[in-house]
């Protein structure tokens, strides 16, 4: 396993080990003691999947205190752009953010800790979606903001995507005033 680190601190690219041969490939998605000797300790509850179709976007959206997550992502079928943006306060990274290509074929995944705001854009034609969270979903302490927000200058390689009519409504990022109750650590 590879891990490489983001230009946000805690936000993490992992590459599995990948055994191939004719039948097919072998790989640990997730390995406690692996995972906790490269200070990810964290303990997953909950494990969710999504199947999204082309062009569809997702997020961005984060849980608040005291229910925040930290996630685990993966793609198992097609490929998506994956992106994480800062929304602690007091973070010296406040506002930025970092794009990664998940795909079935990269087997990559992406660490996101409390305090990130997270979406994804479907590149192919179906994409199944898999995540680890760190804690349970909770309605009341969900949060978004606007996947265009212009403030945020994401360069998703989609121009026209499919978008939930909540995706639709979410506030700026100039907006969230007291949503991000997560402390930075760096």
């Amino acid at each position: 396993m590879k891990i490489i680190k983001t230009k946000l601190p805690g936000v993490l690219i992992i590459e599995p080990t990948v055994l191939e041969d004719s039948r097919g490939f072998f790989m640990e998605s997730y390995n406690k003691n692996k995972f906790s000797a490269n200070a990810i300790n964290v303990d997953f509850v909950q494990d969710n999947h999504s199947r999204s179709t082309a062009g569809t976007l997702r997020g961005l959206h984060w849980q608040a205190a005291p229910q925040g997550q930290d996630k685990l992502v993966r793609v198992v079928r097609g490929e998506i752009y994956d992106v994480a943006v800062d929304v602690r306060r007091d973070s010296s990274t406040f506002g930025q953010w970092v794009g990664v290509t998940l795909s079935e074929t990269n087997k990559r995944q992406l660490f996101i800790p409390k305090g990130f705001a997270h979406g994804f854009c479907v590149l192919s034609k179906i994409a199944d979606f898999l995540y680890k969270c760190t804690a349970f979903y909770s309605p009341e302490h969900e949060k978004g903001i606007l996947w265009n927000d212009s403030k945020l200058n994401i360069d998703w390689p989609i121009k026209n995507p499919l978008l939930s009519e909540k995706d639709k409504k979410l506030p700026h990022l100039s907006e969230i005033d007291g949503y991000c109750e997560e402390t930075s650590k760096d």
